[in-house]
């Protein structure tokens, strides 16, 4: 059983939002960007900030200009690399002998062999 003060169905803060109360939201102007797709994206930017040149399109993932003529093309993905891709930008085959000869003698030793 429930005590006698609660009122139910409420919690505290859960009274309606009153922004203009509050503070003054600033000042804003739409942007719209278009896709590949002709799809238009309405983007509400600050009045005083530059717009971003592209946008992600929310409907087709694809990136969208401010030139409905004109759309960016399809971004080109990077292309899956492997571990050893990434070991392979960093490390010269010098350095890559000497790591393996290093960890090939470490293993030996805890292998007790020579």
């Amino acid at each position: 059983m429930t005590s006698g003060n609660v009122i139910r169905g409420s919690r505290v803060g859960s009274g309606p939002e009153r922004f203009g109360e509050r503070h003054v939201p600033a000042p804003r102007r739409p942007v719209s960007y278009w896709c590949r797709n002709d799809h238009r994206v309405d983007v509400p930017i600050a009045a005083d900030a530059a717009p971003p040149t592209l946008w992600d399109c929310p409907r087709c993932g694809l990136p969208a200009g401010q030139d409905p003529a004109d759309p960016p093309g399809r971004a080109r993905p990077e292309p899956y690399k492997t571990h050893l891709a990434y070991v392979k930008e960093r490390r010269t085959p010098e350095q890559g002998e000497a790591l393996l000869a290093e960890a090939l003698a470490a293993l030996r030793r805890r292998r007790g062999g020579s």
